[in-house]
């Protein structure tokens, strides 16, 4: 009997570290305890699953150390019932009926520090068949096959890139894959990495030998030191098997791999300001063309694509393009990975085919809003993305589909926002965001979003005025067309996208000097509801600027003059006496 913890970052930071140890005392001798990576449910972890052979007999959900006694009994008399109140629902196990799992394949099934592992599901069956059966052109021609187009927000097709760097003049080539991850509320590639890192390093490793590069890079931001650990056992242990390395697996094929832990700036996740990084400098993107297939790392033909993209090859190799590009649209093919976050009750990794809708994954496979709450819009593509309302949930999720609505597809984060999120200040979250991380180069770019900024916080304050709206689109076009790389160009899309469907929010901030959602604090008020209030005290004593009196058992009143809108009376009353206008 195997049991397994999943100790991914979101299961550790639930306490999944001590379940573990609690486990390890509690456990019978015949009881294998291993860890595990993310199974995606991150609203349920920690997690622990047992497995006689193959088979998942139970998943145990929101487990703590105590219950390690409890599952210690069940396993030694193979009497579950006794954990049955840790047993997943019927419901929260239809988190996975509309996926098809490919990059996740094997994220919460295997140790991600056991290569066996990893072999025993099929891990470097790809490599071999590549490095002893096939040429850098048939594998080239597979990939072409599948689809499958760059995961880390272009979408630029994979084969495409991986040709142009192939047939680039000069003998030396590198390989790079991008995993510096930095979309507020994305989380996919460090999921693949800290669960199953052999499948990043075969699918690098498989681009390198089409592409003819010796030598290769796993750029990961430094924020990620469990993904970076996982990753150098699982390179050792490549090498100590044959898999990495020289002659690799007695072929004339070697390559290297290398990390880079880079220092977290955003701009590094354009693939020209990573090169500058790599090479020492500061992350500032470079004038195209060249384009790194031509003159990448070192000035010498390189290519670059994320964590994702590469996780998904060894698949494609193992069972076909064909198979791959059965599934999604004719814009889309395959599958794609998105960390459903925000206001939703399943909170996690979700892959699923191309094809699907906004609503099928926010409403079937995250089961909708918390609270009961009613939902308005999500955000995809992280700061360079767009919101989408609810009245467009019924888009296809593919690229064109997508681009068509003012969002892209981005990396994959995908954050759901219900009634209470104000969408002036959402976007103005995102641009403060591309504010502090723009590298400066471009004058539009560092000027442009900070002016932007400067705007959306005075709206929310009750300052704006309407000619700003006009200021604002004017400004947007003119970052979008002045900056140099991906970050500047899309910058705007979230201010964009609100403006375009949610303008009567920002109206309300302008002419009615009100924040709808209740969110702008500099535009809230507290009252005191008369026929509510049981004069109990409590907001007054709670009030930390004094600005409530009343005496016991009568009404209290709120002197505006004095309030600063910290919203303590409205946390504390017990009797639902203090609303918020």
């Amino acid at each position: 009997m195997k049991i397994l913890v999943g100790e991914g970052s979101c299961g550790i930071a639930a306490g999944a570290g001590k379940v573990f140890s609690a486990l390890k005392k509690a456990l019978p001798e015949n009881a294998r305890l291993e860890i595990t990576g993310c199974i995606g449910m991150c609203w349920l972890e920690p997690i622990v699953d047992i497995y006689i052979g193959n088979k998942l007999i139970e998943r145990l959900v929101n487990v703590s150390p105590k219950d390690a006694s409890l599952i210690a009994q069940a396993i030694k008399t193979n009497d579950f019932s006794v954990v049955s109140d840790l047993r997943i629902s019927s419901s929260e196990r239809g988190f996975y009926e509309k996926q098809t799992r490919i990059a996740l394949r094997n994220c919460g099934v295997i140790n991600p520090e056991n290569i066996d592992d990893y072999i025993k599901n099929g891990g470097y069956e790809s490599l071999k068949k590549v490095v002893l059966a096939m040429t850098a052109q048939e594998v080239l021609e597979e990939i072409k096959l599948s689809g499958l187009r760059g995961r880390g927000g272009a979408g630029f097709p994979t084969w495409f890139k991986w040709n142009a760097a192939k047939d680039a003049v000069g003998d030396e080539r590198y390989l790079i894959c991008n995993a510096d991850e930095g979309d507020p509320g994305a989380f996919m590639d460090r999921a693949v990495i800290e669960s199953d890192p052999h499948s990043l390093i075969e699918g690098m490793l498989i681009g390198a030998f089409v592409i003819g590069a010796k030598e290769a890079v796993v750029y990961i931001r430094a924020e990620y030191p469990l993904a970076i650990e996982r990753l150098k056992t699982a390179i050792r242990q490549a090498k100590q098997r044959g898999f990495l390395g020289k002659n690799i697996l007695g072929s004339d094929f070697s390559c290297l791999i290398r990390i880079k832990a880079g220092a977290g700036a955003f701009v590094c996740g354009e693939e020209t300001a990573l090169i500058e990084s790599l090479e020492g400098n500061r992350g500032m993107p470079r004038i195209k063309p060249p384009f790194p297939a031509q003159s990448g790392y070192w000035r010498k033909p390189s290519n670059i694509n994320n964590v994702e993209t590469f996780a998904n090859v060894p698949w494609i190799l193992l069972h076909g393009g064909g198979k791959y590009s059965a599934l999604g649209t004719e814009d889309g093919k395959g599958t794609k990975v998105f960390a459903l976050t925000g206001k939703i009750k399943r909170g996690g990794l979700v892959e699923i085919p191309l094809g699907k809708t906004l609503r099928e994954v926010i409403f079937e496979i995250g089961d909708g809003i918390r609270d009961n709450k009613k939902i308005k819009a999500v955000q995809l593509g992280g700061p360079s993305g767009g919101c989408i309302p609810e009245s467009l949930f019924d888009t296809v999720i593919d690229y064109k589909s997508l681009s068509e609505t003012g969002a892209i597809m981005g990396s994959g984060g995908m954050v759901v926002m219900d009634e209470n999120t104000c969408m002036v200040n959402m976007a103005k979250f995102f641009l403060d965001f591309t504010a502090k991380e723009s590298c400066g180069k471009c004058t539009h770019c560092r000027i442009g979003t900070k002016r932007i900024l400067e705007i959306l916080e005075r709206i929310t304050k009750g300052e704006g005025r309407l000619e700003d709206i006009d200021i604002l689109k004017e400004l947007c076009f003119a970052v979008k067309d002045g900056s140099l790389c991906g970050l500047g160009q899309t910058a705007p899309n979230p201010v964009l996208t609100t403006l375009n469907y949610f303008l009567d929010e920002y109206e309300a901030h302008i002419v009615d000097k009100k924040c709808p959602a209740g969110e702008c604090i500099a535009l809230r008020a507290y009252e005191i509801k008369p026929e509510k209030c049981t004069g109990c005290t409590l907001c007054a004593k709670k009030c930390p600027v004094n600005a409530i009196s009343g005496k016991v058992k009568q009404t209290h009143i709120i002197n505006q003059d004095l309030c600063i809108k910290c919203g303590e009376c409205h946390s504390v009353c017990r009797f639902d006496a203090v609303k918020v206008r």
